[in-house]
């Protein structure tokens, strides 16, 4: 025989890390023998770390005793010393006590001489193959931070699936899949998303993944997420939904993807703009010609000004966006709040090359046709 006590579940302890709990795990600990009862003591290697409970016993024939082993973080950290596995020792002692007395239940606790141990005249077994691996949410983003794929997969294995390990958020509020994605890994989202997380849970800043991944143009990672349903809309507490963020990044081939998956083309940004006037307003053009390719109006109205894309494209002075917008039947006599068209708006930021592609130009040629002197005359003083 060349043991005493069996480890259960295995001689694996996961203890759960999170900021202001206690970060504790359970080993059992069984008694093989079917006669005698057992005597143990489990001592971690490194006492400053570790507190055990109960530090020895005496086990029942074939009874048990569950070990409540609590990990002390060190002072001003969210994470252990070394991480997931633990490079912490402990030691079991055990010892057969055939005359000894155990009452009003299976096991006695925390009333075995430490000598027992020590005499020579006892044959005592000792197990140093306790390990610990450490679980929970500051492991997690560090180890997606780190970019451990293995390590990233072994503790979501090991973790309790009632907490949701793969929706950990870090001490910033971010969650696993925005850590990931501000990484460009996409190896590390698909990894996550086998472990099924909230795919719309949000940032501290209020974005989705699916947003996230659309602003910083990660192609492969929207596709992942498209696919698990991640939703095209804005979320209430982002300014920009995903197609905005898109457009404004200049990202074209996310914007395809999102309009495969039957994104709104002129849904409103939280403060009342299309993702058309965004893309004018970035100069975005290739998303300028995509958006119009997919039905986006180009005469909507913001909310704050009452601009339209022209509004903007003008007051940057941009004649090909200018001009890319009347082909697609933009129209130039709508004002503003204020009452201007964009023919003023271009005016007014001294845009003297697009007036002919917004005013002037054509109806010059209106007036001269009908040779309406006057209207000549004011086009030109104009």
């Amino acid at each position: 025989m060349d043991r005493l006590i069996s480890l259960e579940p295995s001689n694996l302890v996961v203890i759960r890390v999170e900021p202001g709990q206690k970060c504790s795990g359970q080993l059992t600990l069984r008694n093989v023998m079917y006669t005698m009862p057992v005597a143990f003591r489990f001592q971690p290697r490194n006492k400053d770390r570790y507190t055990v409970k109960p530090l020895t016993g005496i086990v029942a024939p074939l009874g048990t005793v569950t070990v409540e082993i609590v990990y002390h973080l060190p002072p001003g950290s969210f994470l252990p010393d070394s991480f997931p596995c633990s490079d912490d020792s402990f030691l079991l002692h055990s010892m057969v006590v055939p005359g000894a007395t155990i009452k009003g239940s299976m096991s006695s606790f925390d009333a075995v001489p430490n000598d027992w141990f020590t005499t020579k005249k006892k044959q005592v077994f000792v197990d140093s193959g306790i390990k610990i691996m450490f679980v929970g949410s500051p492991v997690l983003a560090q180890l997606v931070m780190d970019g451990s794929m293995d390590d990233e997969r072994e503790v979501l294995d090991r973790s309790d699936p009632a907490w949701n390990p793969a929706n950990s958020v870090d001490q910033h509020g971010e969650t696993l899949l925005h850590i990931a994605i501000a990484q460009s890994r996409p190896d590390i989202v698909q990894l996550l998303l086998e472990f099924e997380p909230d795919i719309e849970l949000r940032s501290r800043s209020g974005s989705t993944p699916l947003e996230a991944a659309a602003g910083c143009g990660e192609e492969l990672i929207v596709e992942l997420l498209l696919a698990h349903k991640a939703s095209t809309k804005r979320s209430e507490s982002s300014s920009w939904g995903p197609i905005h963020r898109a457009a404004v990044g200049g990202h074209v081939e996310v914007l395809r993807l999102l309009f495969l998956k039957g994104a709104n083309v002129d849904a409103l940004t939280k403060d009342g703009n299309t993702t058309l006037h965004l893309a004018v307003e970035e100069r975005r053009k290739d998303c300028i010609r995509l958006l119009l390719a997919n039905g986006s109006k180009p005469d909507v109205r913001n909310t704050k000004e009452g601009d339209t894309p022209l509004h903007i494209a003008a007051g940057l002075g941009d004649e090909q966006i200018v001009k890319l917008l009347l082909q697609k039947g933009a129209n130039k006599d709508i004002r503003n709040k204020t009452g201007k068209t964009a023919y003023d708006v271009a005016a007014e930021y001294g845009h003297v090359r697009l007036f002919d592609a917004l005013k002037l130009g054509d109806s010059l040629c209106f007036a001269a046709r009908k040779g309406e002197v006057r209207s000549i005359q004011r086009l030109i003083e104009n």
